[in-house]
């Protein structure tokens, strides 16, 4: 099983951190971002959207991070990482959607335009994180997980571009909740950090 990665991205970290703690192996192959291997054959012909990550099992293909943590949990994990009941599973998606979304469009857009120059909307980019890391935090005061009160996929959906949001130029130490469930995701055993965490 092969994951077209790219380090610094926060999507294939989802993958990878995921992986890494349901001891699910992975063949990591790096992609050459800068040079737009992911825009050229074979990897366009994997992926048409021209992204990563790509995740190849045999002659399975999936793009979207999302998609690719729903399908290794279901597949190769534990059912505590996705849930055991159409409930279970309805609240893990509840924060997938926000991970793609609210995180991606706020925090994460804030380091795409510190971090890598895009011409993004950054005043936007800090009011949507500003907004959703304020509900996360309030969250997190009541809950030590996400939701089941357990990790689950969910934790590793939104976790990366949260704790990267200082490299959007947003301080994580406002959101106290937030960094002590950042340091339970980093006391989980198989735990893998990347560059900038």
């Amino acid at each position: 099983m092969k994951l077209y990665d790219l380090e610094p991205s926060g999507n294939c970290y989802k993958v990878r951190l995921f992986a890494a703690l349901a001891g699910i192996e992975l063949e990591t192959v790096a992609v050459d971002f800068l040079s737009g291997e992911h825009k050229q054959s074979p990897l366009i012909d994997l992926n048409p959207l021209g992204e990563l990550p790509i995740l190849q099992d045999g002659d399975l293909v999936l793009r979207d991070s999302q998609a690719i943590l729903v399908y290794l949990a279901r597949r190769y994990a534990s059912p505590r990482w996705y849930g055991e009941t159409p409930a279970e599973v309805a609240q893990i998606e509840q924060w997938l959607s926000t991970a793609a979304n609210e995180i991606q469009h706020g925090p994460g857009a804030a380091r795409l335009v510190d971090k890598f120059g895009y011409a993004l909307d950054k005043p936007l980019a800090l009011e949507k994180a500003a907004r959703i890391l304020q509900q996360v935090d309030t969250h997190l005061q009541r809950n030590d997980w996400l939701t089941l009160q357990r990790p689950t996929i969910a934790d590793c959906a939104v976790m990366p571009y949260v704790a990267l949001a200082h490299e959007g130029g947003i301080r994580l130490e406002d959101y106290p909740a937030i960094l002590d469930w950042i340091g339970r995701i980093r006391a989980l055993p198989g735990f893998q950090p990347m560059s900038g965490l």
